[in-house]
């Protein structure tokens, strides 16, 4: 099969296109032909060797980390799924590799594709949708009528998380740039602050949530914007110790975790809220739970551009140089 994978840690150099061995799948696995592959910064990171020191990938490694297509090989376990289907899925983040033309998938990763949508639209949703449910539903079990905070709601996390917390019965607000306040109201937020033009802190107060997608300072402003009790979440901050624990990690690592999360979680104890990392799961349940809200139209993805798949590397350069209007990028087949 045609393949991208990461040569060696670093920038787009270590990264090329190549032919690979078909994968194989196992009892419980789904092989599925990929019709699209949503672009994460995510990838970019993992290319980078950003995350080396708690996800030792096997270098080469093919990368990718969404995906919608086909199934055409299902293992002699697997229960869910049949030849033919149309699935979307977050692989597992040790089987990671949607940049390429077949991929074997846990039956537990998969679900069914959402019939309203097109190939495309459906790989730009799986990561972004599950960190948002897994943020907002399952971390902070938000509830109708409390005040949550977006940022970057033009983005590809954001534009979901919007949507999301509104379905869930939030009071919400967002950040985005002046461009895209349009965008913000139409997915539903309540409140839009213009970064260009507005500081947060000042015009937002007694929050009882906070998603971050930014980190540095924009954490740190964000802890003082909740109430007493309230939750930052981020999956751009540091990781902390209970990161360091679900992750299994060694004494050494879970100590690294711990140090570089202090400051966050002292400031987060002086204001009297708790400050939580997230690095979101592969799940297929959780997919399930979204896919009638994207049916019903209460979730609606945003998709900025479409590459062709052998233009996979300029769609990571693209994400790269943060030229994405608003949303997705995705990788099609042809």
């Amino acid at each position: 099969m045609k393949a991208f994978m990461v040569e060696h840690y670093g920038d787009q150099a270590g990264m090329r296109a190549a032919d690979m061995p078909d994968p194989r799948a196992g009892a419980d696995d789904v092989l599925v032909k990929i019709h699209a592959a949503g672009v994460n910064p995510l990838d970019i990171r993992i290319r980078n060797g950003d995350f080396k020191a708690f996800m030792p990938y096997r270098l080469p490694l093919v990368l990718g980390n969404d995906l919608a297509g086909t199934v055409v090989r299902v293992g002699p376990s697997v229960t869910r799924f049949a030849v033919g289907d149309e699935v979307y899925a977050r692989p597992d983040k040790d089987r990671i590799g949607t940049f390429a033309e077949l991929i074997a998938v846990h039956q537990d990763d998969l679900a069914l594709k959402p019939a309203t949508l097109t190939m495309a639209e459906a790989a730009s949703l799986p990561l972004v949708a599950l960190t948002a449910w897994q943020a907002l539903v399952e971390r902070a079990r938000v509830q109708p009528g409390q005040k949550v905070l977006i940022h970057a709601g033009a983005g590809g996390l954001g534009s979901i998380a919007v949507q999301l917390a509104k379905a869930l019965g939030a009071q919400v607000a967002t950040t985005v740039s002046t461009a895209k306040v349009g965008l913000a109201k139409d997915l539903g937020a309540d409140v839009v602050v213009d970064y260009r033009t507005q500081d947060f802190e000042e015009v937002l107060d007694g929050y009882d949530v906070v998603l971050d997608s930014l980190g540095g300072e924009n954490l740190t402003k964000s802890l003082r914007v909740l109430k007493p009790g309230g939750t930052a979440i981020s999956v751009a901050g540091p990781p902390d110790p209970a990161f360091a624990r679900e992750l299994g990690a060694n004494p050494i690592l879970r100590l690294a975790m711990t140090a570089l999360s202090f400051t966050t979680r002292r400031n987060a104890k002086r204001h009297g809220v708790t400050y939580s990392f997230l690095f979101m799961k592969a799940s297929g349940d959780q997919l399930r739970e979204l896919t009638p809200l994207i049916d019903t139209g209460k979730i609606r993805p945003v998709v900025d551009r479409v590459f062709p798949f052998e233009q996979t590397l300029q769609a990571m350069e693209y994400v790269e140089k943060g030229r994405a209007k608003a949303g997705k990028v995705v990788v099609a087949m042809t």
